[in-house]
């Protein structure tokens, strides 16, 4: 049987790869006369310091290169995947999916639901382990693949395949004791739906993963996202004030006895629960070291102590003594979610630098509906529709994650050239950290644009 191996798109210039011949077209068959299934196996592999790869030429002839190298040689290899494989799609039908409340006509790449576990490790994805099987568990604790984030919901095995759709992700959760057993540190994540996995089933999955502790460092609970295409999907509805309150205490009540026994405060609220609840966020402290941004979890305190630090360096150069006459006009946009926080930053600057006026404003999410309020979601058609009457002063601010990553195109493909355009007005773009976004408003003032 042929061999299937992996292609060689490119080889980089000065590299060992380069300097013994390997070209755009060979194919790797095995290393060290193993196969490689991605780029774990061959990372695992290529931390030898004598290396043989058997190598398919565009001809179908083969050969066995021999090379010597230090243990963290990069070959120079290019392959066309950054996994060396295609990615894992996800197999459930999660109730709570955000990807089945799309609406149609969106990019391809929009549709994909990955549940890939080399992707939790690569890019911090969270995966439900029903792709899983014992083998790549084990292949995860050998090659250390840490850490792995886990979408938990529910440790009721019944209520978890119910919330799932699919009847082995019961079963599953046995694969947390053996990374617990063998210290691979895990991340988890309870995606809370009303009647569901909340109240009582919240308090027993939180009291079930507590017996995970150290070497589960985290787990976030955040609201279901609930969009206004749920046609066909199960009912499910927002939670209320006073149920995000319950949601507030009760996490909190854990956090003490995580802290008090492990130093950890472990489980985490995302910031939607306190901004529903209408209470301040919680300290820096209780935040472990933000393990879970990408959750949500001290996405707002984040943004304000980084703001404040900024502001501060501002302050010391005595950058507030500006001309009143030359004032600097300009806005932000945001989502609803993360307003408050905003405004509140940008009338401490305005008092702080009075040659400062700035307008913030919140944009709702008429493409998704209403329950969607976080920035990521907005659209370009909502910017547009919402802000072409506005006043915008010289310049816009927008968050780089209404932007598709490292493109210039918001997720119904509307293009910043193309929002420019309709609204008259430079945009910027602004790092989702609270000391870029200080930087981006004072920036052309520093520069000496406006003096």
């Amino acid at each position: 049987m042929k061999m299937q191996g992996h292609e060689i798109v490119g080889v980089k210039e000065g590299s060992t790869a380069s300097e013994i011949g390997l070209k755009r077209g060979d194919v790797i068959l095995a290393v060290n006369d193993k196969p490689i299934e991605d780029i774990f196996d061959y990372q695992f592999y290529m931390e030898d310091e004598y290396v043989e790869l058997l190598v398919r030429h565009e001809d179908g002839t083969e050969e066995i290169w021999e090379i010597e190298k230090d243990p963290d040689d990069d070959l120079g290899i290019i392959f066309s995947s950054n996994l060396m494989d295609d990615y894992k799609s996800c197999c459930n039908r999660c109730i709570f999916c955000f990807i089945d409340q799309m609406p149609p006509g969106m990019r391809d790449t929009l549709y994909f639901k990955d549940d890939d576990s080399r992707l939790s490790f690569l890019q911090g994805n969270y995966i439900t382990l029903t792709n899983m099987k014992e083998a790549d568990i084990d292949r995860i604790i050998r090659y250390r693949l840490a850490p792995i984030n886990i979408s938990i919901h529910t440790t009721n095995p019944k209520l978890r395949c119910k919330m799932l759709h699919n009847r082995f992700a019961g079963n599953v959760l046995s694969y947390l004791d053996k990374l617990y057993e063998h210290e691979i540190p895990m991340n988890g994540q309870i995606v809370l739906c009303k009647g569901w996995n909340d109240k009582k089933e919240l308090e027993k999955t939180i009291k079930d993963l507590y017996a995970y502790l150290p070497v589960m460092e985290s787990v976030s609970v955040v609201p279901v996202g609930l969009s206004k295409y749920r046609d066909g999907l199960t009912e499910l509805l927002p939670f209320t004030k006073e149920e995000a309150e319950e949601v507030i205490d009760l996490i909190e009540v854990w956090q003490e006895k995580c802290y008090q026994e492990h130093g950890l405060h472990f489980i985490h609220a995302s910031d939607e629960w306190y901004i529903l609840a209408g209470r301040p966020f919680p300290e820096e402290i209780r935040y472990d070291g933000y393990l879970q941004l990408e959750n949500g979890v001290g996405m707002m305190r984040l943004l304000w102590e980084e703001a404040e630090e900024a502001i501060e360096e501002f302050r010391q150069k005595g950058s507030q003594k500006s001309s009143i006459h030359n004032k600097k006009v300009i806005s932000i946009a945001t989502g609803k979610l993360a307003f408050d926080m905003i405004e509140g930053i940008c009338q401490q600057m305005m008092e702080e630098f009075p040659w400062l006026f700035i307008r913030v404003y919140a944009i709702e999410n008429e493409f998704f509906g209403e329950h969607v309020t976080v920035s990521g979601l907005i659209t370009g058609q909502d910017l547009i529709n919402q802000l072409k009457d506005r006043e915008l002063g010289e310049c816009l601010l927008l968050p780089e994650n209404m932007l598709k990553a490292n493109e210039e195109i918001f997720l119904d493909d509307v293009s910043l050239t193309e929002l420019q355009n309709a609204l008259q007005v430079k945009v910027d773009i602004v790092k989702s950290e609270g000391k870029d976004l200080i930087n981006k408003i004072l920036r052309e003032r520093q520069e000496g644009k406006h003096e």
